[in-house]
């Protein structure tokens, strides 16, 4: 039986190849169950799922509203499409039913609903999409034939800008590039940083590079190379210097994903080491507040290992990918994680984290098994942020937010998209002044 949108009759015709009217077979009707299957009909890109096992099969667009991210890799829950991000879910017409950050009384935004093909019918042993109103009823009969599927589209791209690892604004920055324990006096290491290889050196004591950059220096155990003059601030942790706190620092990881996106996962408030299956949290109110290159902001958070303890949890950011989350709980201990990224190629990002504890495990040396816990805990809440963020498929942070659906709970992510809107224009500005000057001195 094929499904229509309310208010419309179900036709039919086969359609051209680009054709937006007309069915499209798109998957054979067995492959379809209760794990999305991304599928191509007419240049457009859908999944198609049954939301309980034996349902009609449904098909909604491709991605979520909120951060765009691809639905196929979505779940079943309770016969609603749930998307793996901030679990947010949607029912067969492609209704959003459910925000978690906005709790049980919030309503979803209209734009937060996902779009539908006008209809969905299985013939054949085959699923076929109608994307518009077609003039025939059903899809054609196969007569044995098996049917030419149409590739998955590439997601469409924004309409406003997008900061990915290559932008010229980056030339303008502070980037961290290697640890400097790595660099040893009249040694050397290979490093990528924006498309390019650097060779560090340590002479004399004193870090360099080649080709020659605007600026080399060491900060928070790292060496960090300024292309051209920079227009951040570096940011200030005071853990790095404080013998109260223990450094753990991470193995560098390494992910496909732009550090844009990277960097708005990392200043999620739902990132967290929540307990396997558990939900995300109501989001809480919260503000952010303009600081010198970047921003701040607090919110208090329930404890996931507890249903009464709470923690504050502190936000601070520079441009473009230096990041801090400070977590408080309430029996006075501190957990600081440095986030600093190292956009290296269009697809690639090294991430260099360090944990900064202290007054965990009641001791005023963090005991060593502790350590081990907290280490183990972060690289896997870490795997999990870039496997997700790798499957997004997408060149960059795109920073126009009509281009995404931003709630209450991303105040912090805006914050992002600003600063780093900021950044390129101020190194715009700064590029055009140059070239100035130097036409003026010819």
């Amino acid at each position: 039986m094929a499904i229509s949108r309310p208010g419309t009759t179900a036709s039919r015709s086969l359609g051209g190849a680009g054709s937006p009217t007309g069915w499209f077979p798109v998957a054979r009707s067995a492959e379809v169950q209760t794990t999305p299957v991304p599928v191509g009909a007419a240049g457009r890109a859908y999944v198609v799922v049954r939301l309980r096992p034996g349902a009609e099969v449904t098909a909604l667009s491709a991605r979520c509203p909120h951060r765009l991210v691809p639905l196929a890799t979505a779940t079943v829950v309770d016969g609603r499409l749930q998307c793996p991000s901030h679990g947010w879910q949607f029912d067969a017409e492609g209704r959003c039913v459910a925000i978690p950050s906005l709790g049980v009384d919030g309503t979803p935004p209209p734009r937060a609903d996902l779009s539908a093909p006008w209809a969905v019918e299985e013939r054949d042993g085959w699923v076929w999409l109608a994307p518009e109103r077609t003039p025939l009823a059903r899809p054609p009969r196969l007569a044995g034939r098996t049917p030419t599927l149409e590739p998955v589209p590439a997601p469409p791209a924004p309409d406003g800008p997008v900061f990915g690892n290559l932008d010229p604004a980056l030339e303008h920055a502070w980037h961290p590039v290697a640890r400097a324990g790595e660099l040893v006096e009249g040694g050397w290491v290979q490093v990528r940083l924006l498309g390019r290889t650097w060779t560090l050196h340590r002479r004399d004591g004193v870090p360099d590079a080649d080709p020659p950059a605007w600026g080399v220096l060491e900060r928070h155990g790292l060496v960090w190379i300024a292309p051209a003059e920079p227009r951040d601030e570096l940011l200030d942790v005071p853990e790095t210097t404080d013998a109260r706190f223990t450094a753990v620092w991470l193995t560098p990881a390494r992910s496909t994903a732009p550090a844009g996106l990277l960097a708005d996962a990392f200043l999620d408030g739902a990132r967290g080491r929540r307990p396997p299956g558990a939900e995300p949290q109501e989001s809480p109110e919260y503000a952010v507040s303009p600081e010198p290159g970047g921003f701040s902001g607090a919110l208090e958070q329930r404890a996931v290992d507890s249903a009464v303890a709470r923690r504050r949890v502190t936000y601070r950011y520079r441009a473009p990918f230096q990041l801090l989350r400070r977590e408080e709980p309430d029996s006075g201990a501190v957990r600081t994680t440095l986030f600093l990224l190292q956009p290296e190629d269009a697809d690639s990002t090294r991430v260099h984290t360090c944990l900064l504890l202290h007054g965990l495990g009641g001791a005023a040396v963090v005991p060593a098994d502790v350590v081990a816990a907290e280490r183990a805990a972060e690289e896997a809440v870490l795997a999990e942020d870039l496997a997700r963020q790798a499957r997004t498929e997408s060149a960059g942070l795109p920073l126009q937010l009509r281009d995404e659906l931003h709630l209450r709970a991303d105040r912090l992510g805006v914050a992002l998209r600003r600063a780093l809107a900021d950044l390129a224009a101020n190194a715009a500005v700064a590029d055009r002044a140059a070239g100035l000057q130097r036409r003026a001195s010819a």
